[in-house]
């Protein structure tokens, strides 16, 4: 995944450096030219690491984003001995994505992806082609189509009527009195967001077959391999130097971890697989089942493939969208004009009906807006999934060599100043009247969730669950800061980490709006 921890101390990076002294016979030139070949713009490197340097141990985002604005929006950075081209406009993105997508579409083949994930063999890490096709197909048609998240509608509306009275009986439970009235301390709204999540993607993953699992030894478990998936090891980028990986422990602790998460899939294939014989799908495991018992189109599929697929959708699913609705809230409370349009909106579409509904949600058109200008704010995967050349091409008049890694930092195309109005500020409005941007990238311009053939096949699944629940929240609740802060003190800030969220859990007191 994207470059969001190296896994090396300074004690190990010099241990690499005099080791490598001998294995490594050519350094890296910080010119445009390689004989014969004219390459991007790049920043002056160091021999042997390149510009590692330069990245920094976290929100490489931002430190990516400044390189740009010294070396244009495409310019190529030397990372250990693997050539990566950083592309940060809408422009460029479009050229990678679109016009040359046949090209940049395979995966880097990232050390702890293949431990945790059976060698790549899930859609999301695999390598451009024939299987990578395959499974493709099977998340667009059987899992993840239009028709299969509308099924899942009654889940997504119980499950949000659910987390509303948890806020309700969370805000009960912390209200206390202070001698001059009721006063409300804070509810952990980012912890009740993950929670949501974390039901509605593994009922319709698993249904209520999880051999046995107990869900939150499941949901410790997933969020340990996220973490893994956000660290990249000293062989992705000195791959001669695989022995690092096992001295420093990472080696091991991706074993442990992947021995869990195949213990968890396998247990719910196996409770999946006694209950098959009625010849019917209640949730996804079912449809991977079905798929592979019939074949059909051409598939050809295996119980690996299977656990792979139905891994991808729960690791990419829960997290990101958690945090989708986390910085949303976020920056409706630090913006209270933004959060009082987005309320009277939702209060008169829902008069007496009493709580939000999908079809009620259709006819709105600010929740979704807040939602989408959150995500040009914050992405939830500001690098996104890297890419990797297939073949040796030409881009923006620079030769790309085959193999050469590529970085989309939407983060930065988001954010920039040539394509969005007063980038930096939170304003919804920009998507209240307007069609062009959707969340499929159909505009380079917003690009959270990718674009192409290798873009997020389950952006549907995700964006109608955090549009249900943050509409029922503002039509629920009224939401203000702890007594202990005010929007001044009030910090957006965000963590570390492969989908950064909020550096600390949002704390919101949320109170029954008067009639």
């Amino acid at each position: 995944m994207a470059p969001v921890q190296l896994d090396y101390s300074n004690l190990l990076l010099s241990v690499i450096l005099a080791v490598s002294c001998f294995v490594i016979v050519r350094s890296f030139r910080s010119g445009r030219k390689d004989g014969s070949r004219v390459l991007p713009p790049s920043p002056p490197a160091l021999p042997i690491i390149g510009n590692l340097h330069q990245l920094g141990r976290s929100h490489h985002h931002r430190t990516l984003l400044e390189l740009a604005r010294r070396h244009g929006p495409l310019f190529l950075l030397h990372l250990g001995s693997v050539p990566t081209l950083v592309v940060s406009s809408a422009s460029m993105a479009e050229e990678v994505l679109k016009a040359q997508d046949h090209v940049f579409c395979s995966r880097p083949q990232q050390h702890t992806a293949r431990g945790l994930l059976y060698g790549c063999r899930d859609v999301g890490f695999s390598a451009y082609g024939e299987r990578w096709r395959q499974l493709r197909r099977i998340a667009v048609v059987h899992l993840l189509s239009a028709k299969r998240v509308d099924s899942f509608r009654a889940l997504r509306e119980e499950a949000v009527a659910s987390f509303v009275d948890r806020i309700r009986a969370a805000a009960s439970a912390h209200a206390d009195d202070d001698g001059d009235g009721k006063r409300r301390r804070g509810v952990n709204v980012s912890e009740l967001f993950i929670s949501l999540t974390y039901t509605v993607i593994s009922k319709a993953a698993f249904g209520s077959k999880l051999g046995g699992m107990e869900p939150e030894a499941v949901r410790a478990m997933m969020m340990e391999t996220s973490q893994l998936l956000g660290t990249i090891a000293v062989s992705d980028v000195f791959p001669c130097l695989r022995w690092v990986d096992w001295a420093t422990g990472l080696d091991a602790r991706t074993k442990r971890t992947a021995r869990k998460l195949d213990a968890v899939l396998e247990s719910a294939l196996q409770e999946h697989e006694k209950s098959s014989g009625r010849g019917d799908a209640d949730d996804l495991l079912d449809d991977l089942l079905l798929a592979v018992k019939h074949g059909g189109a051409g598939l050809n599929l295996d119980r690996t493939d299977v656990k792979g697929l139905i891994a991808d959708l729960f690791l990419a699913g829960t997290d990101t969208i958690a945090k989708t609705m986390e910085w949303t809230m976020a920056e409706l409370v630090k913006n209270p004009k933004e959060m009082e349009k987005t309320q009277a909106e939702v209060r008169q579409v829902v008069g007496e009906h009493g709580r939000v509904t999908e079809e009620l949600l259709s006819t709105m058109t600010r929740p979704q807006a807040a939602i989408k200008e959150a995500l040009r704010l914050h992405a939830p995967v500001p690098m996104l999934v890297p890419r990797e050349a297939v073949q040796d091409t030409k881009l923006h008049g620079y030769d790309i060599p085959a193999k050469t890694r590529v970085l989309i930092n939407a983060w930065a195309i988001g954010r920039d100043e040539e394509s969005w109005e007063n980038a930096d500020t939170f304003r919804p409005e920009r998507f209240v009247h307007t069609t062009n941007f959707d969340y499929s990238g159909k505009d380079f311009r917003f690009i959270p969730f990718g674009a192409g053939r290798r873009g997020c096949p389950g952006i549907g699944f995700g964006t109608r669950l955090a549009e249900l629940a943050l509409a029922n929240l503002l039509h629920h609740f009224d939401w203000e800061l702890p007594d202990d802060q005010d929007l001044e003190s009030f910090e957006v800030v965000e963590s570390s980490g492969l989908s950064p969220g909020l550096k600390y859990p949002l704390t919101l007191v949320s109170k029954t709006p008067q009639a």
